[in-house]
């Protein structure tokens, strides 16, 4: 650990985040919430929210992919995510419904504003993000895609989101 660098779980707790929190909302697998656990851990996110169904930690499937960094990121469950963002967006934040949708910003074209907190919302892997979610949110963020298939996996998504947002904050 020394070699690569890194921060304790102490130092990790004490460090300033990144201006972004995730949103997590009725998402089945355990395994996908550790996963996300993990990238928010790699690239300083301020806070995950855990909503709806989402499972919770302590569970061994999420302790399984998070290794350990559902202890080091903090995280609150939400039961109401509509009024979660509604309460985010009184905080000043501004809300992205990672979704594909008529209307939606392709990441590429993204470009967070400077001194501005953001919070992603990642919804069900089957129903994606809930339609009330998607007509509050600021607006909705789409990861362009060229194969034949037209959705990637939540943990995917997430992954791909954080190091793009926490990229292009530290280019800007």
């Amino acid at each position: 650990m020394d070699d690569l660098n890194r921060l304790t779980a102490e130092e990790f707790k004490e460090t300033e985040k990144f201006p972004y929190v995730l949103i997590l909302d009725d998402i089945r697998s355990l395994n996908n919430v550790g996963s996300v656990f993990r990238t928010a851990d790699a690239f300083k996110a301020d806070k995950v929210y855990l909503c709806g169904i989402t499972g919770t930690p302590p569970h061994r499937d999420i302790q399984k992919t998070a290794l350990g960094a559902d202890e080091t990121v903090t995280w609150e469950h939400v039961t109401d995510v509509l009024e979660l963002v509604k309460s985010l967006q009184e905080q000043g934040y501004t809300v992205a419904a990672v979704e594909q949708v008529e209307g939606s910003v392709s990441l590429l074209d993204f470009q967070p504003e400077p001194n501005q907190k953001y919070a992603f919302v990642f919804g069900n892997e089957v129903f994606g993000v809930n339609e009330e979610v998607v007509k509050q949110a600021n607006f909705c963020l789409e990861i362009p895609q060229y194969g034949t298939k037209h959705s990637l996996n939540i943990a995917v998504t997430n992954g791909v989101v954080c190091w793009d947002f926490v990229s292009k904050i530290l280019k800007g």
